[in-house]
């Protein structure tokens, strides 16, 4: 998948974009006409110790979908995204593969 990536106010190093852009490519597993995806990793200024912020969108045929996470690392975070994603993008497999059937039912 394309992703463009973004870092607010900190530079990633390679290696966690690589984690990031290897986790996000199992995406098309699950839905298979992705067109794109953005990331953006933040770290919010709070007191807490989940303050890494990764915001995830992925652009399908007709929608834009989005998630948000929080976590002690961007990892974590990203791991918490790109589950809650899959979960988005099987749920709207579904509702395309179902609607499919009753149109061929008719």
């Amino acid at each position: 998948m394309k992703l463009q990536m973004h870092s607010i106010h900190f530079d990633a190093d390679q290696k966690l974009i690589s984690f990031i852009q290897k986790k996000a490519d199992k995406l098309d597993t699950f839905y298979g006409r992705i067109i794109d995806g953005e990331v953006t990793l933040r770290i919010r200024k709070d007191e807490t110790q989940e303050n890494k912020l990764v915001e995830l969108k992925v652009r399908i045929p007709g929608q834009l979908l989005f998630v948000s996470e929080n976590a002690r690392t961007f990892e974590e975070a990203t791991d918490l995204a790109v589950d809650a994603m899959s979960k988005q993008l099987k749920k709207k497999k579904e509702k395309e593969t179902a609607h499919a059937a009753v149109n061929v039912l008719k």
